[in-house]
């Protein structure tokens, strides 16, 4: 099982001293955070794709292939590409390139985005969301699959003879997980390709993703993928943590209080309580993150957000270390206990390349 952290990229007055980074700051410090999670043992840094502020990921491939040049193990991917609002033939390109710079440390999860007046920035019309998400994808996969491609839809001009470059590595396509806050539309999407489902897992209840997790590993299982406790699945969660959980909450409150996306809404307690949101020790984090299985079963991938909401980049990095010493240990452990042996482990460019070789010599 795979343990990372994903980044929303936000650019957030800290509440408790009133200082703003500049954009520069923020983006440095990502790649600061990104660098430390490696250090830590963890095994993905993710980040968002965000065109509005107060984010700052406008590019995520310009800042993963600095960062695939400053680490060597971890694996590097997107917590959303906006396959409705970016032309599929540069993404089939961007993350070809990438590959190539990082090794193959690289897979992407592709979201429609949650910001409505992104969609005519880029020319699009957000009430085409899903055919876009689509649309986009279905060009996308042959892109990555076929060498020479002729196309035509409905949202952009039509392809002749046309070769994405450079081609992936190894001819192997980035794993692609499809990431979901409501949509089954997705999640019927994930499961028709045999791809990665990702479920938010942040600001709403757990019954909700358990609704789209169970549609979709029942549709892996109808096409034919493996049964639906192979699926692919991840998970998002939240957590800030200390080692006394009445000192984590005390300094979590103004953040939370403050935050842009969930600031002056439900109490800290009432959130807690009703999403994965965890603020307390390491013990209380990983007693919360195990009971995830019991709601969808065993899964590849689970993410974590620590850097937002203003937090400055000294508690971030002490987030890490306290991941990565005392909760990821602990998890990588328990996980795998409870995991029967059937279950796949989560996609990587080397078992991709393992599984293509040896379809090769079967043939």
């Amino acid at each position: 099982m795979q343990f990372g952290i994903f980044s929303v990229g936000d650019v957030t007055t800290d509440p408790t001293t009133g200082r703003t980074p500049t954009e520069a700051e923020r983006i440095k410090a990502m790649v600061a955070i990104a660098q430390k999670a490696e250090e830590v043992g963890l095994d993905v840094f993710a980040m968002g794709e965000h065109h509005n502020r107060p984010f700052v990921p406008s590019s995520p491939t310009t800042m993963l292939g600095y960062i695939a040049g400053r680490t060597d193990n971890i694996t590097l991917s997107t917590s959303t590409t906006l396959i409705t609002t970016n032309d599929p033939v540069k993404i089939a390109e961007d993350f070809a390139m990438l590959q190539h710079l990082a090794d193959g440390r690289v897979d992407l999860m592709l979201g429609r985005g949650n910001t409505g007046p992104v969609y005519p920035w880029f020319g699009k019309d957000i009430r085409d969301g899903i055919p876009l998400a689509i649309e986009n994808y279905a060009l996308l996969h042959r892109l990555w699959r076929e060498d020479v491609v002729n196309w035509e839809g409905k949202f952009r001009t039509p392809l002749q003879s046309f070769t994405s470059t450079p081609r992936p590595l190894d001819d192997v396509p980035p794993f692609v997980w499809h990431g979901s806050i409501r949509s089954p539309e997705i999640a019927e999407q994930a499961a028709y390709y045999g791809d990665g489902f990702f479920a938010n897992h942040i600001f709403w209840p757990t019954d909700h993703f358990k609704r789209l997790i169970d549609l979709y590993r029942r549709r892996y299982e109808h096409y034919g993928h493996g049964s639906a406790d192979q699926a692919i699945v991840g998970l998002g969660g939240q957590v800030f943590l200390r080692k006394n959980s009445q000192d984590a909450v005390r300094e979590f409150r103004p953040y939370f209080d403050n935050a842009p996306v969930y600031g002056h809404g439900p109490s800290l307690e009432d959130f807690t309580e009703q999403t994965p949101l965890t603020v307390g020790s390491p013990e209380q984090v990983i007693e919360k993150t195990l009971t995830f299985r019991e709601h969808f079963g065993d899964y590849q991938r689970q993410l974590f957000l620590v850097d937002h909401a203003g937090l400055p980049l000294k508690t971030v990095l002490e987030q890490l270390d306290l991941l990565g010493e005392e909760v990821i240990p602990v998890l990588r452990k328990e996980f795998a206990a409870r995991r029967p042996a059937h279950v796949p482990d989560a996609p990587t460019h080397d078992s991709l390349l393992a599984a293509k070789t040896m379809a090769e010599v079967s043939a």
